[in-house]
């Protein structure tokens, strides 16, 4: 086995009511003076009130494009570099965070994070996934260290749209299905690797326990226990099953079926984590797990994630043909749907799994 790469979490992580007035104090103790500071337009409305006097720093901001390309990447970066910025300042969804991590990575500086949404481990994951300018999945980049500082405020989180909550439950409820078929299969199993599948195991069980509770307390604008344990939930221990098990903590079969939904133009509206999450349902079909699948059908349906290509905007009559055009994306060489296989996974097998779980919602809807 080759080495195991271990960055469990940023260098410094809170998440709290009140949090973001430390911001000032902690930049201060990091020598920091120039930031950089990247959000989007509704990030940026949405964390605004809850920020502290930035005054006693140089801050430039910048509003990125709306998506986590190489082109945005690079004209932030340069943007950043003209600021000489010593610290990259991201706030808002997981796209926006991304390209500030890379931003950082380009231009050799410390970054911190601000979530506006829970839809993605992206605020604790040291890598950036990158698309197209359309929108299209390219790859993802691991980058060498983890980001310097993460700052939660669950209050922003309370009031961002609850469709972002729904699909960070699909996208953290991945880990633990993609994590099990990296790992069960390994002839040995370094520590890390094991605290990494535990911790996926437990991202699981929160999300089961406490997912539909946390939905409903969104709804009425709760701050519960329920909802901040699925918050951190999907933001830490989601990062946190990756960064201790490196390859074997990342991504299977869910994502690559992801990546193949971001060819399909019905789709490009859902989200990320909506779109993995209809992905564990063709793994779970490709490993034979139907029984797994059915049991995940009810919860689904509690927390409002999709169960099939039509769930994702896909015409009945245009299954098989958007099944096909999944499955050659899902399948090509070097997609993680192959990991944990000892042989390729074929377009074919995808394309039946697919058209096997649309049969099966039929049955049962």
């Amino acid at each position: 086995m080759e080495s195991i790469q271990v960055r469990a979490t940023p260098g410094h992580y809170e998440c709290r009511s009140g949090v973001l007035q430390e911001l000032p104090r902690l930049l201060q103790e990091g020598s920091f003076e120039k930031v950089f500071i990247l959000s989007g337009h509704h990030s940026w409305e949405a964390a605004q009130e809850y920020f502290p006097d930035l005054s006693g720093f140089h801050t430039a901001y910048s509003t990125y494009s709306g998506e986590c390309s190489e082109t945005e990447i690079a004209r932030q970066a340069e943007l950043a570099s003209i600021h000489d910025a010593d610290l990259i300042l991201g706030v808002g969804g997981g796209k926006v965070l991304d390209v500030a991590k890379a931003v950082g990575h380009e231009v050799n500086k410390d970054v911190a994070l601000v979530p506006t949404l829970a839809s993605t481990c992206a605020a604790t994951t040291p890598l950036s996934v990158k698309y197209s300018d359309e929108g299209e999945f390219i790859t993802y980049t691991i980058f060498p260290r983890s980001t310097y500082l993460v700052l939660v405020e669950p209050e922003i989180l309370l009031q961002s749209p609850i469709a972002y909550l729904r699909a960070g439950i699909g996208d953290t409820l991945a880990k633990w299905y993609e994590a099990r078929a990296l790992i069960e299969g390994l002839p040995s199993t370094p520590l890390s690797v094991q605290l990494a599948y535990e911790v996926a195991k437990s991202c699981r069980d929160v999300l089961v326990k406490d997912g539909e509770q946390a939905v409903f307390d969104q709804q009425r604008g709760h701050l519960s226990d329920a909802f901040t344990r699925v918050i951190e939930t999907n933001l830490l221990s989601g990062g946190m099953v990756g960064g201790l098990g490196d390859r074997y903590g990342r991504i299977a079969g869910a994502h690559s079926i992801h990546n193949g939904l971001t060819h399909v133009a019905e789709a490009h509206s859902f989200l990320h984590g909506e779109k993995v999450a209809y992905g564990i349902l063709v793994q779970l079909v490709l490993e034979g797990e139907w029984a797994e699948v059915r049991g995940l059908f009810s919860f689904y349906e509690q927390i409002g994630l999709p169960l099939s290509l039509e769930s994702l905007g896909v015409a009945s009559a245009n299954v098989e043909g958007v099944g096909d055009v999944i499955a050659e994306y899902a399948t090509k060489e070097g997609e993680s749907i192959h990991f944990p296989t000892a042989s390729p996974v074929s377009k074919s097998d995808v394309v039946e799994a697919i058209l096997g779980l649309e049969a099966l919602q039929l049955t049962l809807s």
